[in-house]
This record gives C-alpha cells, structure tokens and sequence, in this order.
C-alpha cells in the first residue's frame, strides 16, 4: 500500500501516496474508508463531526468516529461555526481518537450546513477562519488542515484569500475543491484556481474535483502542481482508482468481490439496517453493467441480506458466463 518514500507531509506526519479519499456527509462511511484504505488511499479522513453533537453528547457523532488501526493517517474532520465550540470538541475529542491530523470543514454545501454559518458559508467571514485555525493551531500538536471551495459563488471567489490565511494561522494543508457553494455540485470543476493556490502556498495543496479517471489524476497534477489528489463521488463506483486502475479494467470477479467484501462490512458496521444504507454503493458499483431495470429495482428495495447476495450471485454467474 506504501512506498518507501512520501510523496509529501503534512506537519510532520507523512503521506505514503498522493491519492485520498474525499470526506462526504453519508458516504464516506466507516466501511468505504476501510475499502479505499486498502485499495491505496493514502490517509482517511472521517466523515464531518459537528462541534455541537460533541458538546451537547449527541449519539449520532460516536458511529461517524469509528475507525480501523491501519486507517492510519487519520484525519478527525470537524465542523462548526464558532472557533470556541470547535475547540472545546476538539479538547474532547483528540484525548479519546488521537487522530494524526485534524481537518476543518469549509467546504460543504448542504443547506442544513450552510444556513447556520458552518461549512462553506465559513468562506463569507475569513476572520472567524483566522480565529479557528489560530484557536487549534497554538492548542494542538497535530497538523490543522482545511478543506475549501473557491468560495460562496462567482461574485464571491475568495479562495487565495482564505489559503493563505489558513497557512498564516498554523495550518498544514489546504484541500481546495475547484467548484463555488453555489454551483454544489454542477457544471464543471475549475482547476486554474487550485494552481493558483498552489503556487501562492509553501504548505501542501490538494486538489479536488472531477477527477474520475487515471488520465484525469494525473492531469489535474500537471495542470496545478498540486501535492495530492482526493477523490470523491467517484469512489463509489471504483474504489480501485485509488490503484490507479480504470473501472473498465476491473474484471468484474474482482467487483464481485469488493462488492461482497463491502456488503458484509456495512452489515457489521449498521446490522440489519446496512442492507438498506448499502443501495446506494450497490447502484454505483453495478451502473457500467447491462442489467434489466426490474431486476436491479427488485435487489435494490430487498432488505433481506440473503436475497442480496443470491441476486448478486446469479447477476455475475451470468455476467462472467458461467
């Protein structure tokens, strides 16, 4: 999974490879991390944990910070609107996770996120991101890190700003995902601006955005400079991209496997209810297979595991030709 080699660091904390599985709000789940981990992504990062679940010990954040050993680099990613309450979750936090890098969320664009100043309306009010990574820098020894978008919207592209007061206030990395909270996720990702930022930094930059295949790691690398890739919605139907292979040079065995393998890894990690929570990396995973629409309707609602993993052997049986 490693070379001997880094292809950088953050702080002091080295990343053997320079592909990394994006953190995303119910997909980057405990069993997907696990999967891409092994598949090569380079370090994990959590699925957000907001500072106030943390606070007020809301249940639903304990799932989110689940991990494996050999996850490792572990990033412990935290979203919130007020530096002290970030802080105060953050105090709470690393004593129990001992994550080897801490990550603030500046970047998401759900309006339940967003309609409460946190995530990527964070971008609107550059002093209060001074304040947090100033705040986790002078009180944590792990590298602060942030991940952004290059701003609210066109009117609003702040993205130099914003990076270079994060490296200014202590922070180790920036992640810069080349779309505005406007455009969510539409239309297509601009990659000239995360150049920019990586030009204008002597932290590492990581880029993210559209990046679905090997072609497109390696010319979104020479197009910024940047020290890394993430890889997001693309993770769901080829994990193996984080081997550098394309989904179409996977054999479908091999999917068949993977697809198993995480099947069982959801039921472990939900119970029953990961039959349900597994439809939609079922979907992705099959979507470049010719497959009847009934049929996959009919797999897709099931909520019994059994009939599951029949379904899915019969569909590769006949798929391989056996």
């Amino acid at each position: 999974m490693t070379n001997q080699t880094p292809a950088f660091s953050i702080g002091d904390v080295p990343i053997f490879g320079d592909l990394i599985l994006a953190p995303m709000d119910g997909i980057s789940d405990m069993p997907l991390r696990g999967i891409c981990r092994r598949l090569g992504s380079a370090m994990i990062v959590t699925e957000f944990i907001n500072a106030l679940d943390v606070l007020e010990n809301h249940p639903r954040y304990h799932q989110r910070l689940r991990f494996e050993p050999y996850h490792r680099p572990l990033s412990l990613q935290l979203l919130g609107d007020n530096p002290d309450q970030i802080l105060q979750a953050a105090l709470k936090l690393v004593p129990e996770v001992k994550p080897d890098i801490i990550d603030i969320n500046l970047g998401c664009q759900s309006k339940n996120v967003t309609s409460r100043g946190a995530g990527a309306a964070l971008l609107k009010t550059p002093d209060k991101i001074a304040a947090i990574f100033r705040l986790m820098s002078d009180n944590f020894t792990q590298p602060i890190t942030g991940k952004i978008r290059l701003g609210w919207d066109d009117t609003q592209l702040n993205y130099l700003e914003v990076a270079k007061i994060i490296q200014d206030h202590g922070g180790a990395m920036v992640a810069v995902h080349g779309r505005t909270r406007q455009q969510a996720y539409r239309g297509r990702a601009r990659w000239e601006p995360i150049r920019e930022v990586k030009q204008a930094l002597h932290i590492p930059v990581i880029g993210n955005g559209d990046v679905r295949t090997v072609a497109e790691i390696d010319h979104i690398k020479a197009v910024t400079g940047c020290d890394g890739v993430m890889i997001g919605r693309a993770a769901m139907d080829n994990p193996w991209l984080f081997s550098r292979i394309d989904r179409d040079a996977v054999p479908p065995e091999q999917v068949r496997e993977t697809i198993l393998d995480h099947f069982d890894a959801m039921l472990r990690f939900y119970g029953q209810r990961g039959v349900i929570t597994f439809r939609k990396y079922l979907k992705a995973y099959l979507a470049p297979y010719p497959s009847p629409k009934e049929d996959l309707l009919a797999v897709l609602k099931s909520k019994d595991p059994h009939e599951v993993r029949d379904w899915l052997a019969r569909f590769f049986d006949t798929l391989i030709g056996r």
